[in-house]
């Protein structure tokens, strides 16, 4: 039998689930999550095989107003991930009101004639009258192929959006090996697991000027990994905060890191972290650039 592929973008605003919903279709966490909005920066693939059928999806930051450099190239990752897909799932919050970035959203996909089917993410925090109102503004507003409730965070749902999904593979041989999980190197995957952790630990602005660099990255005869990473903040205050009093927020932020890189490796990891300041990074093209956010 012929294998097929579809590569799918996943789109919607900031916060909305779309890793979270990567992460279970993959069954293994390669995108970072968190409960605050922007957690996204990279164009991120997440592959998952199933008998003759590869499916490619690629997450997306969230769509937004950006208001720094690195905001520019965050919305320009997310329209170019629109272009050239065979589908696009736009996620959006079971809420009777659409916002300007879902239109927006509608409006790039409608420009690209790509098919479009509608998630409506965390079905499990409304009432079903709340969800068919929902269903019926979207349903006017365009033209979906189809709208699937469902709750990134319990599945459900889920199988069907998947199951809809492989309406749009094309004969092709597979685009990665069969086990892969995501196009995203382990180094890569390490530093957004420790901004992951910033995330989570830190509140306000602060984990939002942070970037991580891996600068050391080898494994033993034994198979344990030497991870070593650099944290950068934009600010020589906020690198007190990072370290906290003591060097406990750091301890505690390293060893959240440690435990994740761990499951995602499979074997024993040594991390060692520090943080260092670069002023305003985020709205230095160069700095935006260093670290990894190329379009």
């Amino acid at each position: 039998m012929a294998t097929k592929t579809a590569m799918i973008t996943i789109a919607g605003r900031p916060n909305v689930g779309k890793s979270t919903l990567l992460n279970y279709l993959v069954g293994e966490k390669i995108a970072i999550v968190s409960n605050k909005p922007q957690t996204t920066r990279n164009r991120i693939c997440g592959i998952l095989t199933k008998g003759e059928e590869q499916f490619v999806f690629v997450d997306t930051p969230g769509f937004h107003k950006p208001r720094t450099k690195l905001g520019d190239y965050m919305v320009n990752v997310t329209k170019n991930s629109i272009a050239d897909v065979d589908l696009t799932v736009l996620v959006v919050e079971p809420i009777a009101s659409i916002g300007p970035q879902e239109e927006g959203l509608i409006q790039q996909v409608k420009s690209r004639n790509c098919p479009m089917v509608l998630a409506i993410n965390k079905i499990d925090t409304v009432e079903k009258d709340t969800l068919l109102s929902v269903i019926d503004l979207y349903s006017k507003a365009a033209k979906f192929e189809a709208i699937i409730p469902i709750s990134a965070k319990t599945g459900d749902g889920v199988d069907l959006l998947l199951t809809q999904c492989s309406k749009y593979c094309v004969e092709s041989p597979f685009l990665f090996p069969e086990d892969s999980t995501t196009d995203q190197p382990e180094r890569q995957v390490m530093a957004e697991i420790i901004r992951e952790k910033l995330l989570w630990c830190l509140d306000r602005e602060i984990p939002h000027g942070t970037a991580v660099e891996i600068t050391k990255f080898s494994e033993r005869d034994n198979g344990i990994i030497d991870l070593d990473a650099t944290i950068f903040c934009e600010k020589a205050s906020h690198k007190g905060i990072i370290i906290g009093k003591k060097g406990e927020m750091l301890k505690k932020i390293s060893t959240m890191a440690r435990l994740d890189c761990e499951k995602f490796m499979g074997t024993q990891v040594f991390l060692t972290t520090w943080v260092k300041y670069k002023e305003n990074w985020r709205d230095s093209d160069f700095h935006v650039r260093n670290f990894g956010y190329r379009e």
